[in-house]
């Protein structure tokens, strides 16, 4: 490659490649190294000193708890991802399993009668469902709604993910919203509980989704719907 370029040594490739603005000459001031023994002692002195306050910010971000049944004999449990190597079929057929098991309980949960075993987070698997709404519309309506109850975080990346597909993101209220004005809409996304923890009765905007003939795709947590109607 640096012959093809007509450089002698990579140094000079950087040096025509990354600017001096951003390039840093003088070695990094981290300190002696250090024993893991010592490295841990002391990361725990640095993380004692932060203080746990209690979470009020919503958008998402709500305290769990974690049985210890679960912490000791799953996230513990070195049971689960060491004795095989990623390519042997033991650990496949053990987290085909797992899958199974998470997909089955999605589905009750959820009241649908399908669940993928996605590993997506919230915002990225809004954008997808997105993506699948302007796809069953066959590329034809390029119009989403998206109801201002929606996590932000979760209608930042699905206005990204839009403009690559030319798509117009309307974000609003759903209980003032006209769906059925919008000709081009293929698919409307709502939040229950929404970002503020409200719960909605959807019903009458699902209705009229449905009868616009675009898709309805609903941001859940799954532990509310433990308590809440489920979806389907």
């Amino acid at each position: 490659m640096l012959a093809f370029l007509g450089l002698q040594d990579i140094n000079q490739l950087i040096d025509q490649t990354v600017p001096s603005s951003i390039r840093n000459n003088r070695d990094l001031e981290v300190g002696p190294a250090l024993s893991e023994t010592e490295a841990l002692a002391k990361l725990k002195a640095m993380a004692s000193k932060n203080k746990l306050y209690q979470n009020h910010i919503g958008m998402g971000y709500h305290g769990t708890l974690t049985p210890h049944v679960l912490l000791r004999n799953i996230l513990e449990n070195p049971g689960w991802h060491t004795q095989y190597t990623p390519y042997q079929a033991e650990i496949a057929q053990g987290r085909l399993e797992s899958l199974l098991n998470y997909q089955t309980m999605v589905a009750d949960i959820t009241g649908l009668p399908v669940a993928n075993a996605s590993l997506l987070d919230e915002a990225t698997a809004a954008a997808e469902a997105m993506s699948m709404c302007f796809n069953i519309a066959r590329r034809k309506k390029k119009s989403f709604f998206v109801s201002e109850l929606v996590h932000p975080q979760t209608i930042d990346l699905v206005k990204t993910r839009a403009e690559g597909f030319g798509v117009e993101v309307i974000v609003g209220d759903h209980k003032t919203y006209d769906v059925a004005a919008n000709k081009d809409l293929c698919g409307t996304l709502i939040q229950y509980p929404a970002t503020d923890g409200s719960i909605d009765d959807y019903e009458p905007f699902i209705a009229a989704s449905k009868s616009a003939g675009a898709k309805v795709v609903m941001a859940t947590d799954l532990l509310a719907l433990t308590t809440l109607k489920s979806l389907g």
